[in-house]
């Protein structure tokens, strides 16, 4: 009994605990906050579904985890191997933390074959308190969780990182494609995810070429297990009008449980998006000459105003400056390639 009690004791510090692969793994459910403090290069190589990223060697991480984490839930905290993590939860701990240490770290978790990921996972509430897990595919590829169900959003295999949808991730029971061009309709991707009863909601054009699905229009409405409608996406620039339309391609904006979300698709800062409202999460593109410029990106978040802006379809365009643009608005700059 002795040793016994020696040995829990030296797994426990002030506020931290450090615990087994199964410990960590029974531990995670959608709404457990997890904290990879590997490097972002690690990270971007695989990760733990739902972590976020702060590396521990960078010089601001505790007030990135202050920014990031509240203290009012443990926070459960891995590295590569258990040290960097172990030191991480060490100086947490002294910040008030209740930090629980995965021993073994993520070379132990793939080691028991454990499922990780490529993509980072925003996670959201409906307001019946149904969870929802957006991944952040690539680009303008997206995949919704929402009660046990998969909804992709402009699924794109060969496009910067290679996606493999046939082992990555479950058969889709939605689709959604916006329009026709390459990095949105990818009909070897979409065969990838389909199963007998997936619903393609798709425009006219790409369910002519898909040859199936259900076509909607702009401001058409659709009721499935959660609710669509098909707003308006095209240009507006001189010379660029010939991109995008107007009348052709959809937006689209989902409502699930009471939960708001708009996918603006390729589009400029139309009028027709002073008319959205009550949105929670949006996706709006910032590339020219394609989509939006920074400056359009921030006029068309002033006329949504959602809670959280999560700006996708940007490639090398510099967005440091966004969220400075757009005092208080939740303004998150994710990794999208």
């Amino acid at each position: 009994m002795l040793f016994s009690l020696l040995g829990l004791f030296s797994c426990k510090g002030q506020n931290v605990n450090h615990i087994s692969v199964d410990g960590f793994a029974a531990a995670l459910t959608p709404e457990t906050p997890v904290l990879d403090v590997r490097t972002a290069e690690e990270f971007e190589e695989g990760h733990i579904r739902g972590a976020e990223n702060i590396d521990w060697f960078q010089p601001d991480f505790v007030d990135s985890v202050k920014a990031a984490f509240g203290k009012d839930r443990p926070l459960y905290v891995y590295c590569r191997s258990g040290r960097r993590s172990a030191a991480a939860a060490e100086k947490l701990a002294k910040e008030g933390y209740t930090v629980y240490n995965m021993q073994g770290g993520y070379l132990a978790w793939t080691e028991q074959g454990r499922e990780v990921t490529r993509y980072e996972v925003e996670r959201f509430t409906t307001p019946k308190g149904t969870p929802v897990e957006i991944v952040l595919i690539k680009h303008a590829s997206l995949e919704i969780r929402f009660g046990g169900l998969s909804i992709q959003v402009d699924p794109v295999a060969e496009l910067g990182k290679k996606t493999n949808y046939a082992t990555e991730f479950p058969k889709a029971d939605y689709i959604l494609v916006t329009h026709e061009h390459f990095d949105h309709f990818d009909q070897a991707a979409i065969g990838a995810l389909k199963k007998e009863e997936t619903i393609l909601v798709t425009n006219a054009r790409c369910a002519d070429m898909a040859g199936w699905g259900r076509a909607l229009s702009n401001g058409d409405k659709a009721r499935f297990a959660f609710d669509i409608e098909a707003v308006p996406a095209y240009n507006t620039t001189e010379g660029h009008l010939q991109f995008h339309p107007q009348g052709r391609d959809n937006g689209y904006v989902l409502t699930l449980d009471g939960l708001r979300i708009y996918i603006a698709g390729d589009t400029e800062d139309i009028p027709q998006m002073a008319d959205l409202k009550d949105i929670d999460i949006a996706f709006l593109p910032c590339n020219q000459p394609y989509t939006m410029t920074v400056e359009q990106c921030v006029h068309a978040a002033q006329m949504i105003r959602p809670k959280v802006l999560i700006p996708y379809h940007f490639g090398d365009t510099d967005l440091s400056g966004l969220p400075a643009q757009l005092p208080g608005m939740d303004v998150r700059l994710r990794s999208l390639r």
